[in-house]
C-alpha cells in the first residue's frame, strides 16, 4: 500500500483513465505544479484514441459557436461553459504545440495534416513523462477501501493509493475491449453518485432485411441520400449524407448523426422509422413522369435505373420495402423514392457504438465537476452525462471537461 500523501509535500493527484480526458487532465495538473500519477487499466494509454484515428483522426470541428455548442443537445449550456475555457481553436493550438498541424476538411471537420493518431499520442505521452507525470499501466480501479484509499487490481495483486485529489476519466461503455467498459458505474452508485444509464450513441440500428438483400448488398454504401425523421417533441428534421447497408441493418455517418433521436424514439415507442430520400435532386412529380415512360421491353428494375439514375443498392432497397410487384404502381414508386420508410428494430449493442450517452449526472457534481457525494473526486470525459454526434465534438468536450476538472482540482486544493 502506498504511504499516505504528505500534506506538507507537493499535493499528489491520481488521474484514473488514460484516454484523452485523463491525459489532458494530467497535463494541466502537472502544469499547475502538482504531482500527478496516471493509472490505466490496459497495458498502454490511449487505445481507443488510436483506433478512432485509424480512418483519420477527427480532432474537432470548425463550426462557429454557438452552433458548435448546440451539438451537445440537452447539455449544450453546460458544455458551452467548459468550451469557454477550452474550445476547438484551443484544441488546434494545443495540437500545434505537439508539432501536429491541422486542417479543415470539406465537411468542416478538423484533422491532423497526416490524419494519424499514433504520432500525436506518442509525442503527447513522451512529453507528459518528461514533465513528470508517472504512468501506472495495468492498474484497474476497484473503488475505495474503508479508509478512503483508492483500490487497484494489478498483475502483482491489489494495491492501495492515497492521493490528495482524484480525477476519474474512465470513459463510457463502448468498445469495452479497449478499456471503457462502464465497470465504474456501480462503484460510484455505491457512494451515492447519481448515474444515468449508459446507452449506445453514434450507433447503427437493426433492420429486418431479407437474406436475399443482405447477401447482395451488405457493406454497400447508400450515397447522397437525405434522411427524414421526427424527434420526441414531434419536430421533423432532415439531413443529407451517406450511410451503409449492413448485415444487421443500417449504419454510417448519416445514421450516427441522427441516432440519438432514433434511439430515444425506440425507447419510448418501441419503434422508429427513418425515411430516406433516395433521389434528392428530383421531385416526386418528375420521377413519376419519368417512370411512366414506355419500358420498351425492359424489366422494371432496369427501367427504374435508366429513368431515375438510382444504383443497384437503391433499387434493391426500394423492392425490399415495397415488394417485388412495386413496378405496377409508378406513383407509389415515385413517392417511395422520395420518402422510403426504413423501420428500425433496435439500436446496436453499446459495445459496438462509437460512444455512449448517459453517465455521471451533471447535478451530481459542482460547477468544477467535483462529485457532491465524494469531495476531492472530480470527473471528466465521456463518463459524464452528455453526448454529441461524430465530427470532432466528442473529443473536444472530453478535452474541455478535463480542463474544467483540472482547474477545479487546483482551486479545491488551494482552498484547503
Amino acid at each position: 500500500m502506498s504511504s499516505p500523501a504528505d500534506p506538507v509535500a507537493v499535493p499528489r493527484v491520481a488521474v484514473i483513465g488514460g484516454g484523452p480526458a485523463g491525459l489532458f487532465a494530467a497535463e494541466q495538473l502537472c502544469a499547475a505544479g502538482l504531482a500527478v500519477d496516471l493509472y490505466e487499466a490496459k497495458g498502454s494509454p490511449g487505445r481507443k484514441f488510436l483506433i478512432a484515428g485509424k480512418g483519420g483522426l477527427n480532432l474537432t470541428h470548425s463550426d462557429a459557436r454557438p452552433l458548435f455548442d448546440s451539438r451537445y443537445r440537452s447539455q449544450s449550456t453546460a458544455v458551452a461553459s467548459w468550451l469557454d475555457a477550452f474550445d476547438a481553436d484551443a484544441l488546434r493550438r494545443w495540437a500545434a504545440g505537439l508539432g501536429v498541424e491541422t486542417y479543415v476538411g470539406s465537411s468542416g471537420r478538423v484533422f491532423p495534416v497526416d490524419r494519424k493518431a499514433a504520432p500525436l499520442l506518442r509525442g503527447w505521452v513522451r512529453r507528459l513523462k518528461e514533465q513528470g507525470v508517472r504512468f501506472h499501466v495495468q492498474h484497474r480501479w476497484q473503488g475505495w477501501d474503508a479508509d478512503g484509499a483508492l483500490r487497484f487490481a494489478t498483475a502483482e495483486g491489489d494495491t492501495r493509493v492515497v492521493a490528495n485529489a482524484t480525477v476519474l476519466a474512465l470513459g463510457g461503455g463502448s468498445w469495452p475491449q479497449l478499456g471503457s467498459d462502464g465497470s465504474w458505474v456501480p462503484l460510484l452508485q455505491e457512494r451515492g453518485v447519481a448515474v444515468a444509464p449508459l446507452q449506445p450513441a453514434n450507433c447503427g440500428f437493426d433492420v429486418a432485411w431479407t437474406p436475399w438483400f443482405v447477401q447482395r448488398h451488405a457493406g454497400t454504401p447508400l450515397k447522397s441520400v437525405v434522411a427524414h425523421w421526427t424527434d420526441l417533441q414531434g419536430t421533423d428534421h432532415q439531413q443529407q449524407g451517406e450511410c451503409v447497408v449492413s448485415e444487421y441493418g443500417i449504419e454510417g455517418s448519416l445514421v450516427y448523426a441522427v441516432s440519438a433521436d432514433l434511439r430515444d424514439a425506440l425507447a419510448r415507442d418501441g419503434t422508429a422509422t427513418l425515411w430516406l430520400d433516395l433521389v434528392p435532386g428530383r421531385s416526386q412529380e418528375r420521377l413519376a413522369a419519368d417512370l411512366a415512360r414506355p419500358r420498351k421491353g425492359r424489366s422494371f428494375g432496369e427501367h427504374l435505373r435508366r429513368q431515375t439514375g438510382v444504383d443497384a443498392v437503391k433499387a434493391s432497397l426500394l423492392f425490399e420495402v415495397l415488394g417485388k410487384e412495386a413496378g405496377q404502381d409508378v406513383d407509389r414508386v415515385a413517392a417511395a423514392l422520395k420518402r422510403l420508410p426504413v423501420v428500425l428494430q433496435r439500436p446496436r449493442p453499446m459495445a459496438e457504438a462509437i460512444s455512449t450517452a448517459g453517465g455521471v449526472m451533471l447535478p451530481a457534481m459542482d460547477a468544477d465537476l467535483m462529485l457532491q457525494a465524494v469531495p476531492g473526486v472530480f470527473c471528466a470525459g465521456e463518463m459524464l452525462d452528455w453526448e454529441a454526434p461524430t465530427g470532432g465534438y466528442l473529443l473536444t468536450a472530453c478535452y474541455a471537461s478535463a480542463q474544467r476538472a483540472a482547474d477545479g482540482v487546483v482551486a479545491w486544493l488551494a482552498a484547503r
